[in-house]
């Protein structure tokens, strides 16, 4: 079971501030083509408001495409892109919240949506109790990362003040030697 709940908490995704999981995944953990999640959701729209499933805009798309590309470079990812014989997404995904996953095993009444969606809601749980059981720990992350951006920005101006003096140092050097140079030919300069 373990392993199950970690393959479950891969496929969840805070968007918008919430925790959902992609329809195309939902479908592959149920056994299911996605397009059977689609339809289960057309045929009764009455059970999914806006707070239980919602489409993905264009840029939240491409952002979290991109996110899970980067955390599964190795792996072949075609089956989460391309959910059509025509090679890819034609529509933007759905996403479902814990709530409407569900929603979901309530229209699809099968043993194996049954038994994900409660090893679903068990992952969601843990999660919420990881969240909880470790607030401090994030928080106290969060001000280290504060800190640390602060320290850079600190850090950087210091630098750039450090380079500065050290071009104007250098620039007196020059101007040192240049005049040391006119005194050896036989120039002098004024002393005061």
């Amino acid at each position: 079971m373990q392993n199950g709940v970690v393959q479950i908490q891969t496929k969840i995704h805070n968007i918008r501030g919430i925790d959902v999981m992609l329809d195309s995944d939902i479908a592959q953990l149920y056994g299911v083509e996605t397009k059977r999640i689609n339809e289960a959701v057309k045929n009764n729209p009455d059970k999914f408001p806006l707070d239980l499933m919602f489409e993905l805009s264009g840029d939240e798309w491409e952002s979290l495409r991109s996110k899970i590309s980067t955390l599964n470079e190795e792996q072949d990812l075609k089956s989460k892109f391309s959910t059509s014989s025509w090679g890819g997404r034609r529509k933007l995904p759905k996403v479902f919240t814990e709530q409407g996953v569900y929603m979901l095993a309530t229209v699809l009444k099968s043993q194996k949506a049954t038994e994900t969606t409660l090893a679903i809601m068990r992952t969601f749980a843990k999660m919420r109790q990881y969240l909880a059981d470790n607030g401090d720990l994030y928080k106290q992350i969060s001000e280290l990362k504060a800190e640390v951006i602060k320290n850079q920005e600190w850090t950087k101006e210091k630098l750039i003040a450090t380079a500065d003096a050290i071009t104007i140092l250098e620039e007196m050097i020059l101007e040192i030697r240049a005049a040391k140079e006119v005194e050896s030919i036989g120039f002098l300069r004024d002393r005061q």
